[in-house]
């Protein structure tokens, strides 16, 4: 797909469905295209343009690459909060975000997909991972990180992909670019970990502030480190994994983009409305010690909350 004309971001208020593409997914497919945008947030840009298309059925969604096209970005340097600020202030509600991930677990073989209902933090504090700082204090629960209405709508159309599915596993996030150690990958295995990723945090956890349903769909393309009879994980082997998962991704989005849409038009996404709100008494810091310029940004993010 061709790069759209930019376009001004105030003609996109509507937009409920975002799709954060990870390494191999960079795109859209059978979708029309009505414009990309690139609004600066308050805190910064996002990755890359964001190309706003519209479903046969009418509906808008946003798909949005991580790293940028053509993964200029390492895990570390993905500006988060600018993303999932974007994405919110253009209306979103639901996040299908997808990620190639390493395998712990024997039975889950390279080019097989993973939807996780867990995560492990294994990042080292040097990505900035809330909205709720510079004077506001905030906090936000995140016990189950995922949306499991939208997992189950994954693994509904599960069984008609010709492609292997795992649900409710464990994913741990580390912080790259590098690949783990062997000693580290065991260690995982020991923790009972099933995956292992770079990006599903802070992304997720932005999300939640936000109010966003979000959901992750892994796409597996090695077995890490951990299992003496395979080859250390590789750039090449990765690569060559990454094509396969890319082209299943794609015919996955096929049928939950429709899926999604239905299940959020008719209220069936049970978790978004207990989310609509809920950081409404987050934040703990007195009102008269709140500082008024993060207040204000806030105000981008969730508008006459605070």
């Amino acid at each position: 797909m061709d790069a759209p004309t930019p376009t001004n971001a105030s003609l996109f208020t509507d937009v409920k469905v975002a799709v954060i593409g990870g390494s191999g997914l960079y795109s859209l497919d059978n979708l029309t295209v009505l414009g990309e945008i690139n609004p600066e947030t308050p805190w910064g840009f996002p990755s890359d343009s964001i190309v706003v298309s519209q479903t046969p059925s009418g509906h808008k969604i946003a798909f949005l690459a991580r790293h940028g096209r053509g993964h200029s970005l390492n895990p570390t340097d993905v500006p988060a909060r600018a993303n999932i600020a974007a994405l919110k202030h253009i209306g979103v509600e639901v996040i299908l975000a997808f990620s190639a991930v390493g395998s712990l677990r024997e039975e889950i073989a390279p080019r097989d997909f993973v939807v996780p209902s867990q995560i492990i933090d294994r990042t080292k504090g040097i990505r900035p991972s809330t909205y709720f700082d510079n004077g506001v204090t905030a906090h936000v629960g995140f016990a189950d990180p995922f949306d499991s209405d939208i997992a189950d709508i994954v693994m509904n159309i599960a069984a008609a992909q010709d492609v292997k599915f795992h649900a409710g596993k464990t994913l741990v996030c580390m912080e790259g670019p590098a690949f783990s150690t062997r000693a580290e990958s065991h260690m995982y295995r020991a923790w009972g970990a099933d995956v292992i990723n770079m990006s599903v945090l802070p992304e997720s956890k932005l999300a939640r502030e936000a109010e966003i349903a979000y959901q992750m769909i892994c796409m597996s393309t090695d077995y890490d480190c951990w299992k003496a009879d395979e080859e250390a994980v590789n750039v090449e082997a990765v690569i060559a994994n990454l094509g396969a998962n890319s082209t299943n991704a794609r015919n996955l989005l096929l049928a939950l983009i429709p899926a999604v849409f239905s299940a959020l038009d008719n209220g069936e996404l049970k978790n978004l409305e207990k989310l609509k709100g809920a950081n409404k008494c987050a934040v703990i810091t007195a009102p008269e010690k709140r500082n008024p310029e993060q207040i204000a940004k806030l105000n981008y993010l969730l508008p006459g909350y605070y």
